[in-house]
């Protein structure tokens, strides 16, 4: 119990010094990121430009703000608005439990035809999950994407949180970030 208090303790102070060194500029983000209304119809406020040529490196995502961050050399790039589960308060634990996973991951592969347009593969589970998720008898389940609305989500219920874990951008968002972020960038998951 004591090991598991320690580790949850490092594991919360490397997260909050790497979300610190990778935080907006005082006075906020740089002119180019994301209104929150970005890709939301003809009434939205005027759209971020486009990411262009810019390699993403880096992505963090919080949870709490439904908002994830891109980062290109420790540069803020943009935001998004992201829809998770009804389930998101807390790390995804075992499989099945509807939440999205907490801590640190990679984008490790990418698919130009998902069920929800494009997406993103994000390295969940890892040895740390596979282990809290043996402790619990239980699988860690896998399969976390950052992915588009597809052909079966509205905008309306975009704006509500409807996955089952994963992390759900617009459909030309995903088309941004498809372009955009290389395989291997870190994704940091906050609470």
């Amino acid at each position: 119990m004591a090991k598991n208090i320690i580790l949850t303790a490092a594991v919360l102070a490397l997260t909050a010094l790497w979300a610190t060194a990778h935080a907006s500029p005082p006075g906020g983000p740089p002119p180019n990121s994301a209104a929150d209304t970005a890709g939301r119809g003809a009434d939205a406020a005027p759209k971020a430009p486009p990411l262009g040529n810019v390699v993403i490196d880096s992505i963090v995502v919080y949870k709490s703000e439904r908002r994830m961050a891109v980062y290109s050399s420790g540069m803020l790039q943009k935001t998004y608005r992201v829809a998770l589960s009804k389930h998101s308060v807390g790390p995804k634990e075992i499989q099945g439990d509807q939440k999205t996973p907490e801590g640190l991951y990679f984008i490790n592969g990418r698919n130009p035809n998902s069920r929800y347009y494009k997406n993103l593969g994000v390295s969940y589970p890892n040895k740390d999950d596979i282990a809290r998720a043996r402790r619990l008898g239980e699988s860690a389940g896998g399969d976390i994407k950052i992915h588009g609305m597809g052909p079966r989500v509205s905008f309306e219920r975009h704006q509500t949180d409807w996955t089952i874990g994963c992390i759900a951008v617009t459909d030309e968002e995903i088309d941004e970030l498809y372009t955009t972020v290389k395989t291997g960038a870190r994704i940091m998951i906050l609470p």
